[in-house]
């Protein structure tokens, strides 16, 4: 079952006494919405790697549309400043993932001894790490930023600065798993 934030956090904002603004829906159709995006786009790769390829494209569209929706909500919700403020958000954001966020998600499933879901934690953990650190950089070079080709690990989302020669460093992926960023 596909995980529905939108109701969760209205049940939750209900359990609470609490009324849910329209700001709050704004939150929760964006978080929706960004979901499905995701979503999708992993339901579009399913049916190409089974040749279903219309329905791929079928997929891939309503992403899109998705992905409109969420710009909608994000930006009547007043998520998007300026560049400056927005590499302060994300730098806030990843640096709230690899600190706090995947740190407490890696110690359950240890105890739960789930090692698939130990393994996508532990890896998102440590890109989380450079996101924030490229970000950083970005930052403290604003308006000097050289110009750079990003690649990204298929893997496990390793990014990196200029073209990979050798394997990837969290995951072990061989260079051609690396897909360029536009």
């Amino acid at each position: 079952m596909i995980y529905d934030p939108v109701n969760r956090m209205k049940e939750d904002f209900k359990l609470r006494g609490i009324c849910m603004s329209s700001k709050d829906n704004l939150k929760a159709a964006f978080t929706g919405e960004s979901m499905a995006n995701r979503t999708y786009l992993a339901f579009a790769k399913k049916a190409d790697e089974e040749g279903y390829h219309q329905i791929a494209k079928l997929f891939r569209a309503a992403a899109a549309a998705e992905t409109v929706h969420a710009f909608n909500h994000f930006q009547r919700m007043g998520g998007i400043g300026t560049t400056m403020d927005n590499l302060k958000d994300a730098i806030s954001g990843e640096t709230y993932e690899f600190t706090k966020m995947y740190p407490e998600f890696v110690e359950e499933a240890k105890k739960e001894g789930d090692k698939r879901a130990l393994w996508s934690f532990e890896v998102a953990n440590k890109v989380e790490r450079i996101h924030a650190a490229l970000y950083e950089k970005a930052l403290n070079e604003i308006g000097q930023n050289e110009e750079v080709d990003y690649h990204v690990c298929s893997v496990c989302g390793y990014t990196m600065e200029g073209e990979p020669h050798e394997k990837c460093p969290i995951c072990g992926a061989a260079p051609s798993k690396f897909d360029k960023i536009d």
